[in-house]
């Protein structure tokens, strides 16, 4: 055995690498429920029964995903509705690029069209990436009742005649 310095600590016992089994329902819970929030009904920290026609009326997330040659570039979009965001991928790389944040504007000057402001989230923060994101997902924003979006872009064509041809795409799949 090593013989530890001042400094060293002896070696921890590691903690199991899969999580063990579930434990086990509440009592008195009902076959297919489990505890969770339920925002359907206002209950908290109850159990929800998965069955509850509130719940099954719509799902909690919907996206639609389509792949289209772009400008001949092969380009993959993704749309998907949150309650309370809109996320949009437009790549051309497979990756998810930069991630771009924008918020329609409380104060704006128009009311049908109110102003979008844009911040990037992740990536590099360049004037270009400000330009398309408000060209490509205004729309959807305004289509969406000024919903917030979160975009992640990754483009090889940056030609206005590509810009054109994506939003067709994104509008091909609307989820708002």
């Amino acid at each position: 055995m090593q013989a530890l310095g001042p400094r060293a600590r002896p070696p921890r016992p590691s903690a199991p690498r899969w999580p063990q089994a579930a434990p086990p329902p509440a009592p008195g819970a009902r076959p297919g429920t489990r505890p969770a929030l339920c925002s359907a009904r206002g209950r908290a920290m109850e159990s929800c029964d998965l069955n509850d026609p509130v719940m099954e009326d719509r799902p909690i997330v919907t996206s639609k995903q389509k792949i289209e040659v772009v400008c001949g570039v092969p380009t993959q979009v993704v749309c998907t509705a949150f309650s309370s965001h809109i996320f949009v991928v437009v790549t051309q790389y497979g990756k998810m690029g930069t991630l771009v944040s924008l918020e329609p504007s409380t104060v704006a000057n128009d009311i049908c069209k109110p102003a979008i402001t844009t911040r990037v989230l992740l990536g590099q923060d360049e004037p270009l990436i400000h330009v398309f994101a408000k060209n490509l997902v205004t729309f959807v924003s305004q289509e969406a009742g000024n919903k917030p979006i979160l975009l992640a872009l990754a483009l090889k064509d940056k030609s206005v005649e590509g810009v054109r041809a994506l939003k067709e795409v994104i509008r091909s799949c609307q989820v708002w």
